[in-house]
Order: structure tokens, then sequence, then C-alpha cells
């Protein structure tokens, strides 16, 4: 008679103990055990020991099953992971870290990472073919909008696989903070206000109420009229990736040397500026066209302006002309710092109600949001849980998937929070991502070539880009570290089936097969395979920080980025005052509405994982284990010179802490 010894651990999660019966079969590379009952009663966080006696030694272990049954009422059961000692000595282990629901069997592989190509025993390959045909037939693809990335066959969050639905906790939290903030706004009167704003001192009043939260929104309510603000946030903002050098002025937008000398400054003209590379444009071409609403029955109205900005000797970036449409011409006049002041706040508006629109919808929506539920559904489709990059890229998505069928049912969907609180239609929403899909290409993505492409390599006080390199190398230093560990070489990348049909899926329907964009349909080398999996990792946790966390930070204060306009553009200089001005922003329940969306988005609650916090232990080997050690300290390196550089800054850039980093789109 030979004895296994076997521990069996439940998670310590809300609800993952269970009062159904679960029993065990070890198998080994000569054999399998008899079904072995583990226990009919597991609490949260609890470990189970037992004995496995069989006739022969099974020889290695290299697979479990785990049995849950009932007799009647059903008692889901989360597993962490199991381990077994052979009579040897030999210690086994498997990683598990799923819900087990209904009357079901679940083939747990041992947790060294391997790739179908590694697997010698028949059992592994036929095993490995079954765990992917069942995400393959679950997990579906589904178009949501024509031109859109594809996304989860599900119509609500009541259809998600427990596995990827939120925590407990986490949506216990998301329901009670998103009630107590539309109560508190409803109570308060915003909600009930279709009319003006007062005052732009009233505005302050609806974000005053929030403490804790009001240091940033109070700066900007102070600043928000500044040219050197408003230069700040196309660096440092929500949405720093839209900005690049100019070298030569596009012929639709034509500013001549004489409409921006007084802002240049003696001894230099434009012409120098252009070629010494200290002329920077905004373009918000993508908005051109796009259908405008109504709110509350009243019409808005979009523009489509340029905006060029100036890097002074300073170091600071300054807007010296706006243009509020893409056709030149007497009745779309070229806005300018020395212009009346209404008449050059109201253009300056102007663009940061465009700004609201790419960023949430380009940058934030599709760039993080959309791609990485991309990501994460061709992985579960394609990379079986053994497969090292499942254990790599896993954490990165988690609570993905259910944030984004919520944002479907509720945010995204017509009639949604951003319908009835912004000022495109929603078949214009829908109209810009598809336009926005059609520009994305891989050098955008992959932040060094993004940052090289546009020219912004040099610029002073670019946090978004200093801190978001530091993040992206310590992100391709851990992939490096992982990937040579598994992969021996090219070939070994062009032999993984399963990583190519992965590659192949997100390219088919993430990108829906446009070639343009440069994203790979396979990839052939290993250094092309540490690139996509650092953008993938990157995009994931810390470009959607970047361009998440400070959302209420910096919208809060509604003319800075007002969700919606309702006066058309200016066809003239001369007719802004302050009361036309307060007649154009948002009025008080639209700010309201959106405010509630703000608040919510950039809310840190509670069941978060940093960026290098990885507490489900997928990896078994000694060599991945030192890679994550290796990469939580070049996380707390990074932190550090963050947190230095902020100590005495009076405006603070730290939505690239690692420490304000999530591993995921979980929000």
């Amino acid at each position: 008679m030979v004895r296994y010894k076997v521990t069996v651990a439940t998670g310590d999660v809300a609800e993952a103990g269970t009062k159904n019966s679960i029993s065990i079969t070890l198998v080994g590379s000569r054999g399998e055990s008899r079904r072995t009952t583990v226990s009919l009663l597991f609490l949260p966080g609890q470990e189970k020991n037992l004995s496995v006696d069989c006739g022969q030694d099974l020889g290695p272990i290299v697979l479990i099953r785990l049995h849950k049954w009932r007799l009647f009422l059903e008692d889901a059961w989360f597993c962490k992971d199991v381990r077994v000692t052979a009579p040897d000595g030999t210690l086994y282990r498997f990683p598990c870290y799923q819900w087990l629901e209904g009357v079901t069997m679940a083939e747990v592989r041992e947790g060294s990472g391997k790739k179908l190509a590694d697997d010698e025993l028949q059992i592994l390959k036929g095993t490995t073919v079954m765990l992917m045909s069942a995400p393959m037939y679950y997990i579906r693809w589904k178009n949501f909008a024509q031109g859109w990335p594809r996304c989860l066959n599900v119509g609500s969050i009541l259809e998600l696989d427990s596995d990827i639905q939120f925590s407990c906790v986490r949506a216990t939290d998301f329901t009670g903070f998103l009630i107590l903030q539309g109560a508190s706004h409803f109570l308060s009167g915003f909600l009930l206000r279709s009319t003006s704003w007062d005052s732009l001192d009233e505005m302050r009043t609806i974000f005053s109420r929030t403490q804790g939260r009001d240091i940033v929104p109070e700066y900007v309510a102070k600043h928000w009229q500044e040219d050197e603000f408003f230069g700040y946030q196309f660096l440092n903002g929500n949405n720093p990736i839209i900005i690049r050098c100019c070298t030569a002025l596009p012929p639709k937008f034509p500013v001549t040397p004489e409409m921006v000398a007084g802002s240049l400054g003696s001894g230099t003209d434009l012409g120098k500026e252009l070629q010494e590379g200290r002329i920077f444009i905004v373009d918000y071409e993508v908005l051109d066209d796009i259908p405008a609403d109504t709110i509350n029955g009243r019409q808005q109205y979009v523009a489509a302006p340029l905006c060029l900005l100036h890097q002074g000797t300073d170091g600071l970036l300054r807007p010296i002309a706006i243009q509020l449409s893409q056709t030149p011409g007497p009745s779309s006049p070229i806005f300018l710092p020395s212009d009346d002041e209404w008449d050059w706040l109201l253009a300056k508006t102007w663009v940061r109600n465009a700004d609201f629109y790419i960023h949430q919808l380009l940058t934030h929506l599709l760039k993080t949001h959309l791609f990485g539920e991309v990501f994460a559904i061709a992985t579960l489709r394609h990379l079986p849980t053994c497969h090292p990059l499942f254990k790599l890229l896993m954490p990165h998505f988690r609570f993905t998937l259910h944030i984004n069928t919520l944002a479907r049912s509720v945010l995204i969907n017509p009639g949604g929070l951003i319908d009835k609180g912004s000022g495109v239609t929603y078949e214009g929403l829908k109209l810009v991502v598809q336009r926005g899909l059609e520009q994305v290409t891989y050098t955008s993505l992959c932040l060094p070539d993004d940052i090289h492409h546009r020219g912004m390599s040099h610029v002073p006080n670019y946090h978004y880009r200093d801190d978001g390199m530091s993040l992206w190398e310590a992100i391709e230093s851990f992939v490096t570290g992982i990937v040579t560990f598994y992969y021996g070489g090219d070939a070994a990348v062009c032999g993984d089936t399963e990583l190519q049909a992965w590659v192949m899926d997100i390219f088919t329907n993430g990108f829906l097969g446009r070639t343009s964009s440069g994203v790979p349909s396979s990839l052939q080398t290993v250094e092309e395979l540490i690139k996509f999996l650092s953008m993938v990792m990157f995009t994931c946790s810390a470009q959607h920080a970047a361009v998440n966390n400070g959302q209420y930070d910096l919208g809060a204060f509604v003319p800075n980025a007002p969700s919606s306009m309702r006066h058309p553009p200016p066809r003239e200089k001369g007719r802004a005052f302050l009361q036309h001005f307060l007649d154009t922003v948002p009025e008080v329940a639209t700010t309201a509405n959106i405010l509630v969306t703000l608040i919510l988005l950039s809310s840190q609650l509670k069941d978060r994982r940093l960026l290098g916090q990885y507490p489900e232990e997928r990896f078994t080997e000694v060599e991945p284990r030192r890679l994550i050690r290796a990469f939580q300290r070049r996380l707390e390196e990074i932190r550090d010179r963050i947190e230095e550089r902020n100590y005495l800054a009076e405006l603070r850039y730290n939505y690239l802490n690692p420490l304000e980093t999530e591993n995921s789109i979980s929000i």
C-alpha cells in the first residue's frame, strides 16, 4: 500500500466555504487513485488534511480531479489550492483559485508552467484539450457596436461565470458607494436643478461636500483659467497621450507668425520655434461632424478644435492659438491669448470639452477597458490554466469582464450615464469609438514607441512619461525574466500553438484584422513576445491608472472638463461674457450626474490589488517567484522616487504611483 498525504485549501474569501461533498482523485504518470472523500464541510480559509491510499506508486502526480456533489441544496465552493506529498517526500502543488458550482468535476494541472508542446504524457495532452474546449464554448465573442472591438457575449453581470465576477466584498462596496453618492447629490438638490449655475463660485459647492477629496478640485477651481495649468493638463492630466510636437502647421490651421509673436517672446519667431521643437499641437479631428444630442429638451453642441501650444523658456506649455473647427475661414476665427478675457477662456473651455470626449471614449474606454477585455477573453479562450502566460496575465484581468459588462448595462448603453450626461448622441458616441479604433496603432499602445513617435521625449515636467517609462521598464524586465525562463528561444515562441491562437484572436476580434494598425497577428521571436506581453500588462495596469484615477480630481470643477456645451461654438470674437459662459457649460443636474460617475470611477474600492501583488500563487517554480519579488522591489523604488518628487509639490502627480496603480482594470 502506498500512501499520499493531501492538503486541500479553501480560499479566504467571503462565502468560499461549502456544505456540499468534496472528493479528490490523484492522477500520476503510472495510474490514478480511487476517488477519496475530502470533507462534507469547508469553512473559508480552512485547510483539510487527508491520506489517499493506493495499491501502487502512481509515479509523478501530474493532475488532480476535484469532485463536488450535493444531495439537496447547492453551496458553491472556492478552492484555493491542493498540495500532495508523495511517499518519497516529493511535494506537488496544484494552484486552483476557482469556484466549483453544482455537481461538477474540475481537473487541475500540477503547478509548473507548461505549454502544449511540453506535454509528453498523452493523458496531459488530452486534459489540455479538454480544459480549453470548455472556455471556447462558454467564453464567446459578440458585437456590441459596429466597428468596435468585440466583447464578451453576455447580456448582464448575472450571466458571468463566478470566477470572473466581482468578489462579494467588491460588489457590496461598489453598489453601496454608488447609492451613497447618488443620494447625497439628490438630497443636496443638485440632481433636481435643470438650470445654469448661478456663479463660478457656486460650482465649487458640489465637490466641497466630498470630504477628503477636495484638495485637487480646489486647486483646479483656483487655477483653471491660467494658461500654464491648461498646458500642464496635456502632459499630466487625464488625457496625456494626445499632444504631439508640431514641426509644420497643417493647412487647416492657418496660424500666422504675426498672430503668435506676442506669445512667443522676443528674439524668436514661429518658424524658429517650429524648427527647434518647441511648438505642440492637439487636434480633435475625430469629433468632426459628430451629431450632438439634447439634454432636458435643450440642444447641445460639439466642436472639433485644434490647439497650438508653445514651450516657453521656463519649460512650461501654454496655449497660443485655438481654432474651434476643422475648416478655417471667417466664421471660424483663431482665438489668441491677446483676445478679450471671456473670448479666450471660452475657446479654452471648448478645447476642454473636446478633450472630455476623447479622454472618456478613446483614451479611457477604447484603449484601456475595451482592449483589456479583448486580452482577457482571448486568454480565457486559448491559454489553459497551466500555461505560463495564463499564470502571468490572469491577475491583470481581475474583475475586468465584470466592470465592462456593467458598463455596457449602465454607462455606455442607450440612456446610460454617458448618454444622458454628455453632448453627443448615442450614435455619435459609437461613431467616435469606431473612428478611434480605425486610427489605433501598435506604436500608440507601446509607451516608449508612442513617446518617440509624438516627439515628446525631451519635454520637461512630463510626469506621465517619466513615471510611465519607469513602470514600463519594470514590467518589461519582469516579463523578460518569465519569457526567457519558459521559452528557450525563438523556435519555442513560433511552436507554441496556444500562444499563436491567442495573438490571432486578439488581432481579429480586438483590432478587427486591420493590418495597417501594425498590431501583430503572430509572434515569431522572444523579443516580439516580450514587447507584446509588456504592452498588455502596461495597458491593463499603469495606463488605466494614468487615465482613470484623476477623473474626479480634474473633472469635479465643471468648467475644467465640461461634458456638454449648451451654446454653439462662437463664430466671431467679442460676444462672450460671464452669463453666456454659465449658460454654455453644463447645467447643475447634468454636472451632478456626471460627477457621480467620476467619483465612482476614480474611487478606491475594497478588495483591490495593486500592481505587483500576486496573492494567488499560480507560479510554483523557484525562478518565477524570485522574479516576482524582484519586480516588487523595483516597484517600491519607483514609489519612493515619485513620493520624493511629490513631497514639496503644490500639485502632486500621483496617478502612476505603484501605491495607486491596480494590477487590472477593475473600476
